[in-house]
């Protein structure tokens, strides 16, 4: 067969899974799995150019901002191979305990005036147990939560209890922020300190309190293409509303310090395949994106990404505001979309009502 041939095939059999997605159905594993081991940067290409038009059907031109705030620094007793922050690893990150109010609200004030929909607390702990912690904890959240500026969410690791996420709720908590990291097979790798199956009972409390679910991984820790397609249809599995997709940016004195970077087109095309996965759901592309994509990041949207990480990570630095703004400016994008809710996403996705879907179906 010549490469002609090859090329009509994979860009027919491609054709095909993308207008099964705008139609509103699903890609199996098997097929999923094909698309994560296209080789060829002519079929990348093809690839982002479908996911670019499955974000645009679902998504709209809206892009979803957020941002983090590191309220609680260093010291984690958890032995994440990736984390500046661990207990277990010497990286000179910064510790500090659990913030006071004022720099939430400075945090607010600067998501407000940028346009980010939300603020995330983010705390390097195990996890989250009933007691004074919890109440602190809450109390900057109603805080956040009163202002109006900005809604609140959290990332607070593992819940043990039914009570502690139907606090969090009640504090005003809409989204609560837990990565599965990688595939099952794979996660033993990042960490060993606690499990996978941790984390899914976590996000089960979380989602019977009613609370939306922020989880995706990190790509680029040694993890296979199949790992990475396994993530995806976990996060499929667990409903995730929002779906962050960190790129590993090595940090010396942790594991995975020496681990290659990723390609950019790997990335790209990383993106392209959770879009096919999840078309309704917000992609997020969140830490690792300067430094792994440099001047390929506005190829992100093409992609089919729909929401950003703005401002600085945890541990390091972000492009200015400013210029992320600029870039969405320049591509036609719209960062306004300032609502504090979400939709349900099985009809409409983040952001885009029945109405349009239903319209850009009609269309399709």
């Amino acid at each position: 067969m010549t490469d002609t041939s090859i090329d009509v095939m994979n860009s027919t059999r491609m054709a095909e899974l993308g207008r099964r997605v705008l139609r509103g159905g699903d890609i199996s594993r098997e097929e999923a799995l094909w698309l994560f081991d296209l080789e060829s940067s002519a079929d990348i290409h093809d690839l982002l150019a479908w996911a670019n038009r499955i974000r645009e059907h679902f998504k709209g031109n809206k892009i979803h901002l957020c941002s983090i705030v590191n309220a609680k620094a260093g010291a984690c007793s958890e032995n994440c191979s990736f984390c500046a922050q661990s207990s277990f690893y010497q990286t000179g990150s910064p510790k500090y305990g659990f913030v006071d109010p004022e720099p939430v609200q400075e945090a607010a004030d600067e998501a407000r005036r940028n346009g980010v929909t939300a603020v995330g607390l983010v705390a390097a702990w195990k996890g989250l147990n009933e007691g004074p912690m919890l109440d602190e904890v809450c109390a900057r959240v109603r805080e956040l939560k009163a202002s109006g500026k900005t809604r609140p969410d959290v990332s607070l690791g593992i819940i043990k209890s039914q009570r502690v996420a139907d606090r969090l709720k009640e504090a005003g908590v809409e989204c609560y922020g837990h990565n599965l990291e990688s595939s099952r097979r794979f996660f033993p790798k990042t960490c060993t300190t606690h499990t996978y199956d941790d984390r899914l009972e976590t996000i089960g409390y979380l989602k019977q309190a009613g609370i939306k679910i922020c989880s995706g991984g990190i790509i680029g820790m040694g993890e296979t293409r199949e790992d990475r397609c396994d993530l995806a249809f976990s996060l499929k599995e667990i409903g995730a509303n929002v779906v962050p997709i960190n790129i590993l940016n090595p940090i010396k004195g942790t594991p995975f310090e020496h681990n290659p970077p990723l390609p950019v087109l790997e990335i790209l095309k990383t993106i392209a395949c959770f879009r096919f996965i999840l078309p309704r759901q917000e992609i997020m592309i969140a830490g690792g994106r300067t430094v792994n994509l440099r001047e390929a990041q506005s190829m992100i949207f093409m992609a089919g990404a729909s929401a950003l990480m703005v401002g600085n990570y945890l541990t390091t630095l972000n492009q200015p505001v400013e210029k992320d703004l600029h870039m969405l400016k320049d591509l036609g994008l719209d960062p306004s979309w300032d609502s504090h809710g979400f939709t349900d996403q099985e009809t409409g996705g983040c952001g885009c009502g029945d109405d349009q879907v239903e319209t850009e179906a009609a269309l399709a």
